[in-house]
This record gives C-alpha cells, sequence and structure tokens, in this order.
C-alpha cells in the first residue's frame, strides 16, 4: 500500500473555500491520489481517500437530516449544484409563487452553476402547491425546489 503524504494546511483551506462559496463538495485530484472535502449544514466533514487500489479510506459521512415535509404533488428537483434565482433578473418579477397555475414546459426559476444561467422548466402542468427555496440560496443535487399540485 502506499503512502499519502496529507498536506493539513491544504485541506483547511479546502475547508475554508466551501465555507467562503457555500459549495458543499470540493475535491482535488493529483495523479492517482485525491482528497475532498464536503461540508453540510453543520461544520465543514473531511474525506480523504488514498489510491482507488486502497479499501481501507478514511471517511465521515454527514448526519442524517430530517427531510422537509413537502407537499403532495410532482416534485420538482434540483439538476445540479448551484445558486437559486426566482427571477430572470434583479427587481423583476418571481417566474412564480404559489398559486400558480403553470403549464409543462414553462420556466418555474433559474439554477446558476458555474456562471451558466440554467432554466428550470415546469414537468407537468399544474398548479404551484409549494416553493421551497428562497432567491439567490445555494441549493444542492436533488433538492426538492417546488411542489406542483
Amino acid at each position: 500500500m502506499s503512502t499519502f503524504d496529507l498536506d493539513i494546511k491544504f485541506v483547511r483551506k479546502l475547508a475554508e473555500l466551501l465555507k467562503e462559496t457555500g459549495l458543499t463538495e470540493i475535491e482535488y485530484a493529483e495523479g492517482d491520489k485525491r482528497i475532498r472535502c464536503v461540508g453540510a449544514h453543520a461544520p465543514v466533514q473531511h474525506v480523504i481517500a488514498a489510491p482507488t487500489a486502497a479499501a481501507s479510506a478514511a471517511s465521515v459521512v454527514a448526519p442524517a437530516t430530517p427531510a422537509p415535509v413537502v407537499a403532495e404533488g410532482t416534485p420538482v428537483t434540483s439538476p445540479m449544484v448551484g445558486t437559486v434565482y426566482l427571477s430572470p433578473e434583479p427587481g423583476a418579477p418571481a417566474f412564480i409563487k404559489v398559486g400558480d397555475k403553470v403549464k409543462q414546459g414553462d420556466t418555474l426559476l433559474i439554477i446558476e452553476a458555474m456562471k451558466v444561467m440554467n432554466p428550470i422548466k415546469a414537468p407537468a402542468s399544474g398548479t404551484i402547491a409549494e416553493l421551497l427555496v428562497t432567491d439567490a440560496k445555494p441549493v444542492e443535487f436533488g433538492e426538492t425546489l417546488v411542489v406542483i399540485g
């Protein structure tokens, strides 16, 4: 088994970067070695893995958090990690609000990821039953954004 020299200062810089940017995860790879820092809503947690052949990689798993209560209907989940925007530009009216009727394909919100604005479309027609995100806040992959009833 090969050794894995760990630069603690570098890991701390990655953890600080998580806090500063609001990102939930950062991974750095060099050759067959990689460092992955995963943050949660709790303090930052670290997962460090040696080369893939090593089966005894150290890991810390985030504690389970209870899922929020979501209204019945069609959940619209985030296809990526990014920042959610509820309107097309600052000061403009929101795309949707609770109680609005939407058609399949209507834009519900925008997620900015890596400086690209990604419109999130309604997968089905219906009424907005619940809006679970707030403007200009980070969202996770798979997080429920909206429920269409």
